[in-house]
This record gives structure tokens, C-alpha cells and sequence, in this order.
């Protein structure tokens, strides 16, 4: 039979939860947590550290797994046992209710058979005749089965003696039959017939029953005692007074399993101690209670029918090894069972309710979902870990293999650096000799031509160099190492120079090359000249190549007059007013988004400080408009047959821009194709001249006074290319006039009111008409062509038949020397030859050591120049030898590298020496006189090609005091050596 009864295990799975889950439970799983934090704090403490190897992690990581997989099964168990224990409560309170209604009603139904066995002792034996007769008794019971719950029906059978038998038969009207019968099939009631049973045997006494209830009618005339299991039944009944069992046994006719509870009935109220025979005697007969366990137990668990099914058995467990079942079956089995006794009043005869749940117990999904909560939140931690620790470990790889890509790095950085310094010494180093040479060769006595070929020569040489160090400025900008020097310096010379540079390549292509620099642009400035050099060098160099006719026009004017200057120029540009006469890309647009320009030229207001802006015009073949954006890229060129027409490395606009933002500039450019190009750059130099026209009027004194006085004219139909060459005739103090037209010189000179000395006329004028030049003037003035080229075509017929050529670019030393050749001017000795040379080293002791003989000569000759006593020495043991103190040296020029033993080894032993002698001194081992050196250093100057930091660095860890540069120049020589003859007038520091 099933029971229901859904409702308390609910209440109960969510007493489960809510014990689970209450305060309790969240405390304890706080101070997991933190506990778990707290230890995940430690560990990552320890992560990352060289003292712990990676293997260690991975175990660890391991037994993190294990661990956790562990405790989440240990909490799937707890939690789970937890349920089975709920579970198991509810089983057992259900089943004591069970057992407990079950065990009362039978109480009542037993009290109620127990009192009718009183009646029928007071009302069937107490009267005679009986008061009670079948259709009475049948009539009672029917009426009071409700108090009998569990009764299937009531029987009595009255004890019957042998002697007895025959009156008693003959009174009832039939005979005892006998209980057990040999057929063991059950009969269906239908088919029930008594008078088909044996007549019960002969025996001392019998029970026939008499009195029986309608549902058991069919047991009257039994004899109790021919049944076996009713025989043990009554004979304990009478002898023990109290109500006693059976065992449980198919029913007769129903075949049904069920017991039956027999009371004895007294003649007479027999005392509680009354002895067992005493009670045999008193008997007058048995009042049996049937009970249809199996209906009986239905209809009882019905009144508890709910949606949870149990299972209930009852059986009968007097023999514990073999219990007897009495109600249930086994069709379902969980492994739970609860086991509630039961007290039916027989002592003798124990029974049991077992109970167990029908449907299986459902799958645990609260400590599942936990368990998996807790393994998923320890194995996501454990990712993290796993996750971290491998991170930490790739960072650790990462940075091992980025150190070792740094010392790589560091290596190879170093062994470029030695190469460079290795292939700048051995190219420096000769051109130091070829430098020294002609600036000795510039102090001779040269006649003015000669000094311009020498300075070209000079010139070029230290082109030369600069192209050299471009490759060193790219190292040194790609590492953030270029530094700007900050020297007084001529603008107007370094222009001059770069034109003596390219020269030779303009009148070779036959283009127009020319500088003009504004008269409000300072004479001196303070700044970088090498690196400003080098910018200008670099953007000229690339507008020769890539220029094949026209002209090439560098101008230099303030930021803040620029914009009113180029507003003027373009007024004009509708005449073509070009140098060339060519058209030219807008220099406007080349400086576009300039903030120099964005904020009115103010970027940089101080008085001292003067913002150029220089422009390099060209009207070659431009720049293609893709090529634009890479245009300052390093090692990028245009097209990819720039490099096989015109050669370059690509290089120079890259250091050229970089150098203009470390000049505090900016720097830009406009080209149009077949037209030509303009580059544009910024940059902010300081005042180096203290009254602009008292040097103005100092240099042209003292450097052209044979020119002071002069007066001059110059013909040129183009108004730019006029005011270029105005500029440079005027810095040799001469007046210049200027006239359109070569037809208008004769009416010019003839009209003026002061004779004009020389005439200058560009050569395409005087090739259109020379015969115009025919002048009524006493004393003609000197005739000059102005020429890209020595081409002209002169005519026989007039007195300036063959007029001087000026070779272009101008520039006012060769204005000055066409000028001295043509007038017979001395050109012997020039101002700068003559010029007073002072002694700042006389009666100084210098050593220089170097194994380059030109160096040798060089650096001797220029330090004799200037007073000095040289002695030389080339290697570096000898050098020590005659600086061991005591010594009469009052400093040394050491080269750095040399064979056997290098300048700073050298200069470590004499500072070793100086050091050793000093503390002699010191400590009184050495008595000196009052006019010995009281302490030993002399200064020590490398003479060095590299220009590597590094090299500087090096020069000073080792103990020298300063450098000075290969190829060094005499002024930087005299000035780095003096300084220290200035701090210490004595012989030695």
C-alpha cells in the first residue's frame, strides 16, 4: 500500500535550506573567504621571486586543484548528508504518526472487545436463562463496529468439555466442526460451506463458536481449538488473562492475511493473582477480535492520503530472524528505512511499522549547485593564479630576453660606436693635416686671389667633414644625443662659404646661384654655425642636383619683416621679378602653419634673441605630389630613380629638420613639378652684436678701406637680381646705383654728379647690345660683366671691347678681388694677414703628443703661432717620460689613440705619478723650496677625431681636463689651453 504525504517533507527541505543558509552558514563562509584571500595575498607576495621555481608554481597549482576539488566534494557530502538527515526526520516523523494512529485505534478496538467479553460474562452466563443470542449479538456488533476501528469482525466460542459435546450439539442444532482442513487453496466466500467441514475430533474440551458478528458468520460451529495457530491463541488467552495475538495467517474464506485478539471470559471476577489453573478453571469461553490487516492498514493510511508517497509495512517480529509480513510489499527501495514499533497488548507478540519513501530521493541539486559553486569560484581563482603566475612569468621571460636584447643592443651600440670613432679618427685625421696645412698656408703672405682658393680649398674641406658626420648625426638624433654649441659667429661668412662650395657645379650647369641676407639680420649671431652650416649645405646641395637651368636663390630675413617683404616681392611678380626670370613655386605656402607666423613673429619677443627665417628657391624638377608626406623621412628619396641619377643617401632633409627643431624652428617646403621647389626654415639665434652699425661700419673699414669712397653701377633689366647683386657690392662700402636699361648707363654716368669708379652689367644685357656703352666721359669708368659662364660677345668697335668677367655666384671677396685686379689695386697682403698677432702662450712649455707627423706639425706650428714652446713626442710611453714630475711642462695635447700604449692609458700613469709625488709632498717626504711647485697637474687636452660622447666621457674618467676636436681650428687650440693659463698664472696648476 502507498502513502502520500508530500507537504512535511517540504517543510523540511526548506528547513534544510534555511539552516544552510542562515547567519550561521554566511559567517563561516566569511571567514572562508577572507581566510582564502588573505592567503592568495601571501602567495602572490611571493610570485615573481628568482628564490622560487616555476615547477614549485605548477604544483602548487596542482595541489590547489586537488584540494579544492576535494572540499567540494567533502561539501557536496556535508550538505548531502545534511538532506539524507531531513529526509530521514521526515520518514520518521511520518512513520510514528502512522504508527501511532494505527496502535490507538487498535487500543480503542481492543478496550471495546475487552468490554464486550464483560458483557457477555454478565448477560450470557450471569442470566439463565442467556439474554444474548446470535441474532443479538449479531445485532450488537453491527451496531457498534464504529468503535471497533480496526475489527473486521467479533466471534465467541464458550468452552465445551467432551462430556458436554452431544447435549451441547443436540441444543444448538449442529455439530462442531473442525478449523484446519487438509485443502491449503483458497476458497472464494462464495463458494464457503461449513457443512462440507470434518466434524471436529474427539478431544477433552472444545471452543465452538456460537456468537459472531454477520462479516464473520461463517466461523460459527468452529472448534478454536482445532486451529493451530487459535488453539495457542486461547490456551495463553485463559491461562494469562490479558488479551493475546496470533500470528498473522490466512483468513478463512477470505484467505486474506490477518490476526486475531482473543480475551477469556470468566465465570466469575477472579483476583489480579490468581494462578493459571485457577484461570483454566474459571473459563467459561473465548472472545476473539479479527483483524484484515491488510484492509484494516488501507483504510487507516487513507485518512493520511497527501501528494509525498511512503511505503508502510507492518510485520510481526516476535522472531526477529524471520519477521513476518502483515501488511506492505517491496516495490520500492532508496536505501532508507525508519522502523516504529507498535504495542497491539501482547507482550508476547512484537510488531513493527516500517516506512519508507516510494520514489527515490531527488538528486541533491542545492549541495550540487554548491559544490560546483565552490570548485567553479576555486577554480577560477586558480585560472587567475595559473593565469598571473604565467604572465609574471612571461614579463620575467620578456624581461630577461629584453635585457639581453639590451646588452645586445648595448653591444652592438657600442661596436657601432667603435666603428664609428675608429672610421672618424682615420678619416679626420688626415684631413686635420690637409685643414692645418692650409690654414698655415692662409697665414702666408697671399695676394688676395690665393686667399679665395685657399678658402675654397678650406671650404671644401670642411664640407668634406660635415658630409662625414652626417651619418655620425643620425646615430646621435635616432639616440637623442645631439647637442647644439653656442658660439659668436658671422651669418654672412658660413653663406659665403657654402656658395664657394657650390660654385663650381652652378657655373658648370650654367644656373643662377646667389645669397641675399637682409640689412636688418645682425653681422653676429650666437648659435651652432656647424649645424646651421649644414642645414644650409644640405638644402642647396639637393637644389643643385636636382636643377638644371634657372637659379638657386638662398634669402635670410627677420620673421618679423618677412611677411611685409614678401607682400612687396609679390607686387612685383607679375614682371617675372625672379632671379632667373623663371617662374618659381609661392614661397608663401612653404611656411604655411608656421607658428612664428601664426603669432605674428612674437614666439620668442626678447630683444636678444633674433627668430631668421631662410628660404632655399630652386627651379628644378620639384617634388612629385605622392612623395610629399616622406619627404623628411630618413633614407627615403622621391622615386626610385633619384638614386641612380642623382645619388644621395637620403639622409640630409631628416638631420636637416631635426636640427631645426633643436634650433627652436620649423621647417617646410612648397614644390610643384617642372617648376620647381622652396624649402623654408625657422630658427632663433641670440644677438651676438652689440651696436649692429658699429660693427657694420668696423668690418668694412678695416676689411675693404681701398674701396671706401667708390661709386658704382649696375645694369640689370630684373629688379631682384639687381637688388642681390646692390647687396653684395655694398658690402665692400661702395655706392651702387642701379639703372634698367644698358642704353641708360651713358646718359647716367654723363649726367651724375659724381664720377662713378665701375659699371657692372649682367651678362645677358651686355650681349644684347654692347655697342650702347659708347661714353663722352675723360676717364671711363672699369667695365664689368656679371657671368654664370666665361661666355660673352664682345664688340671691336667700342672702347669696352673686352670688359672683365665677374664669375657668379657674388659674393664680396670675389667682387674685391676682380675689383683689385681691374683698378690695380695692391693686392699684397691683405687686412687679415697684416693683422696685429698676439702672444697669449709666450713663454709656455706645450707638449703634444700624437704618432701623425701632419698632426705633429700642424698643432706645433699653430701653438708657435701664438708664443708657444712645442715639444713633441709621439707615443705615449715617451710622454710619460718627460711628464714624470719634476718637469718644466705647462700642459700637454695628448691624442687618444695610438699604437702601444693609448692617451688615456698615458694620461692614467701621469696622474698616477702626480698623484704618488703629491702625497709626498704632503706628508714632508719631499723638502721643497719656496719657488718649486707645491702641487703636480698639468693639464691635459685629448686630441681627438671621434666625436662620440662616449669618447668625451672617457677622456674625463681617465683624468684629462678637456678635448679639443680633430680637424681643430687655431683659435679653439689657443682658447682650450689658455683657459687653464688663465686660472693659474704658475707653471703648473
Amino acid at each position: 500500500m502507498k502513502l502520500f504525504a508530500n507537504t512535511p517533507i517540504q517543510e523540511t527541505t526548506t528547513q534544510s535550506q534555511s539552516g544552510f543558509l542562515g547567519y550561521s552558514n554566511i559567517k563561516m563562509w566569511l571567514k572562508w573567504w577572507d581566510k582564502s584571500f588573505k592567503i592568495h595575498h601571501h602567495c602572490y607576495q611571493y610570485i615573481g621571486s628568482e628564490r622560487v621555481k616555476r615547477s614549485f608554481w605548477k604544483k602548487l597549482l596542482i595541489v590547489w586543484v586537488i584540494a579544492w576539488s576535494i572540499t567540494s566534494l567533502c561539501v557536496f557530502l556535508y550538505m548531502r548528508s545534511q538532506g539524507l538527515d531531513k529526509r530521514k526526520e521526515a520518514l520518521t516523523s511520518m512513520c510514528d504518526e502512522r504508527a501511532r494512529m494505527l496502535q490507538d485505534q487498535f487500543n480503542v478496538s481492543l478496550n471495546h472487545v475487552q468490554a464486550m467479553s464483560i458483557l457477555i460474562s454478565t448477560f450470557h452466563h450471569g442470566k439463565n436463562p442467556s439474554a444474548i443470542d446470535q441474532e443479538t449479538f449479531a445485532r450488537y456488533t453491527e451496531r457498534t463496529a464504529f468503535e471497533r476501528p480496526l475489527t473486521s469482525g467479533v466471534a465467541y466460542a464458550v468452552r465445551v468439555l467432551h462430556s458436554e459435546r452431544v447435549q451441547f450439539e443436540r441444543q444448538q442444532g449442529w455439530t462442531i466442526k473442525r478449523m484446519d482442513t487438509p485443502e491449503k487453496n483458497p476458497v472464494h466466500k462464495n463458494d464457503y460451506d461449513t457443512e462440507a467441514l470434518e466434524t471436529s475430533p474427539l478431544q477433552e474440551e472444545y471452543a465452538p463458536v456460537i456468537f459472531a458478528q454477520d462479516t464473520v458468520a461463517h466461523v460459527i460451529s468452529l472448534d478454536m481449538l482445532s486451529g493451530k495457530e487459535d488453539r495457542e491463541n486461547v490456551l495463553r488467552a485463559r491461562e494469562s488473562g490479558k488479551a493475546v495475538l496470533t500470528a498473522p495467517f490466512r483468513l478463512i474464506k477470505t484467505n486474506r492475511l490477518g490476526v486475531i485478539l482473543t480475551f477469556a471470559v470468566y465465570k466469575t471476577d477472579l483476583p489480579s493473582n490468581a494462578t493459571p489453573i485457577e484461570r483454566i478453571q474459571a473459563t467459561d469461553g473465548y472472545l476473539g477480535g479479527i483483524f484484515d490487516i491488510e484492509s484494516l492498514v488501507e483504510k487507516l493510511l487513507q485518512q493520511l492520503a497527501s501528494k509525498q508517497t511512503i511505503v508502510v509495512n507492518v510485520y510481526d517480529t516476535t522472531n526477529k530472524s524471520e519477521p513476518i509480513s502483515m501488511y506492505g510489499s517491496n516495490e520500492a527501495d532508496d536505501g532508507l528505512e525508519y522502523a516504529s514499533s507498535l504495542n497491539f497488548g501482547d507482550p508476547f507478540r512484537k510488531h513493527e511499522m516500517r516506512c519508507r519513501f516510494k520514489q527515490k530521493p531527488p538528486l541533491p541539486w542545492l549541495a550540487i549547485s554548491t559544490a560546483f559553486g565552490i570548485l567553479v569560484i576555486a577554480l577560477l581563482l586558480g585560472h587567475i593564479f595559473h593565469a598571473t603566475v604565467n604572465r609574471i612569468a612571461k614579463v620575467e621571460d620578456d624581461y630577461h630576453e629584453m635585457r639581453e636584447l639590451k646588452k645586445r643592443a648595448e653591444a652592438a651600440d657600442v661596436a657601432k660606436s667603435q666603428f664609428l670613432a675608429t672610421v672618424s679618427h682615420e678619416i679626420r685625421t688626415p684631413m686635420n693635416g690637409v685643414l692645418g696645412m692650409l690654414h698655415m698656408l692662409m697665414e702666408t703672405d697671399l695676394d688676395v686671389t690665393q686667399q679665395d682658393h685657399v678658402r675654397m680649398a678650406q671650404a671644401s674641406g670642411k664640407a668634406l667633414v660635415s658630409l662625414i658626420n652626417e651619418v655620425l648625426d643620425q646615430a646621435k638624433i635616432e639616440s637623442g644625443k645631439l647637442e647644439l654649441e653656442a658660439v659668436r659667429f658671422e651669418l654672412r661668412a658660413i653663406l659665403d662659404d657654402v656658395l664657394s662650395l657650390f660654385s663650381g657645379k652652378a657655373q658648370e650647369k650654367g644656373i643662377e646661384l646667389a645669397v641675399y641676407i637682409s640689412d636688418m639680420v645682425p653681422e653676429m649671431l650666437i648659435g651652432d654655425p656647424g649645424r646651421f652650416r649644414q642645414i644650409i649645405t644640405n638644402l642647396m646641395g639637393n637644389s643643385i642636383k636636382f636643377t638644371e637651368k634657372g637659379h638657386i636663390f638662398v634669402t635670410v630675413h627677420l620673421v618679423k619683416a618677412a611677411v611685409e617683404l614678401m607682400e612687396f616681392e609679390t607686387e612685383l611678380s607679375s614682371t617675372n621679378n625672379t632671379l632667373s626670370g623663371l617662374p618659381v613655386a609661392d614661397r608663401r605656402q612653404s611656411w604655411t602653419g608656421f607658428k612664428s607666423f601664426s603669432q605674428d613673429g612674437q614666439l620668442y619677443p626678447s630683444a636678444d634673441l633674433i627668430n631668421l627665417i631662410v628660404s632655399v628657391e630652386d627651379t628644378g624638377v620639384g617634388i612629385p605630389l605622392e612623395s610629399h608626406p616622406i619627404i623628411f623621412t630618413p633614407f627615403m628619396q622621391v622615386g626610385p630613380s633619384i638614386s641612380r641619377t642623382h645619388g644621395g643617401t637620403g639622409i640630409g632633409l631628416s638631420i636637416s629638420k631635426s636640427l631645426v627643431r633643436l634650433m627652436r624652428g620649423e621647417i617646410g617646403f612648397v614644390s610643384i613639378p617642372k617648376v620647381g621647389s622652396t624649402f623654408t626654415f625657422t630658427a632663433v639665434f641670440t644677438n651676438g652684436s652689440s651696436n649692429l652699425n658699429e660693427s657694420k661700419t668696423e668690418q668694412m673699414t678695416n676689411q675693404y678701406s681701398e674701396f671706401q669712397g667708390m661709386k658704382a653701377l649696375v645694369v640689370d633689366s630684373r629688379p631682384l637680381r639687381a637688388k642681390v647683386s646692390k647687396y653684395h657690392i655694398q658690402r665692400l662700402g661702395i655706392h651702387v646705383e642701379v639703372v634698367s636699361d644698358l642704353s641708360q648707363a651713358p646718359s647716367t654716368i654723363s649726367n651724375g654728379t659724381s664720377n662713378f669708379n665701375v659699371i657692372l652689367v649682367e651678362q645677358d644685357i651686355w650681349d644684347l647690345n654692347p655697342s650702347s656703352m659708347n661714353m663722352d666721359v675723360a676717364v671711363p669708368p672699369k667695365l664689368f660683366v656679371l657671368a654664370n659662364s666665361s661666355r660673352t660677345n664682345g664688340s671691336t668697335s667700342v672702347p669696352y671691347n673686352n670688359p672683365t668677367i665677374i664669375m657668379k655666384p657674388l659674393k664680396a671677396s670675389t667682387v674685391a678681388a676682380a675689383l683689385q685686379r681691374a683698378m690695380g689695386v695692391s693686392n699684397r697682403g691683405s687686412s687679415r694677414t697684416r693683422e696685429l698677432r698676439s702672444t697669449p702662450l709666450l713663454g709656455r712649455k706645450i707638449l703634444i703628443v700624437d704618432d701623425n707627423d701632419v698632426n705633429l706639425i700642424v698643432a706645433a706650428s699653430i701653438l708657435k703661432k701664438y708664443g708657444a714652446e712645442v715639444i713633441r713626442a709621439k707615443s705615449g710611453q715617451k710622454a710619460i717620460d718627460l711628464l714624470s714630475p719634476p718637469h718644466q711642462i705647462d700642459a700637454c695635447f695628448m691624442d687618444i689613440q695610438m699604437p702601444e700604449m693609448d692617451g688615456f692609458e698615458a694620461t692614467r700613469r701621469i696622474r698616477e705619478l702626480e698623484r704618488e709625488i703629491n702625497d709626498q709632498i704632503q706628508s714632508g717626504e719631499i723638502c721643497l723650496e719656496p719657488d718649486q711647485v707645491r702641487h703636480w697637474h698639468v693639464p691635459i687636452l685629448a686630441m681627438t677625431a671621434d666625436v662620440i660622447q662616449a669618447t668625451y666621457e672617457v677622456c674625463l674618467r681617465c683624468g684629462m681636463d678637456g678635448h679639443v676636436s680633430k680637424p681643430f681650428e687655431a683659435e679653439r687650440l689657443c682658447e682650450e689651453v689658455s683657459r687653464f693659463f688663465q686660472l693659474a698664472p704658475n707653471r703648473n696648476l
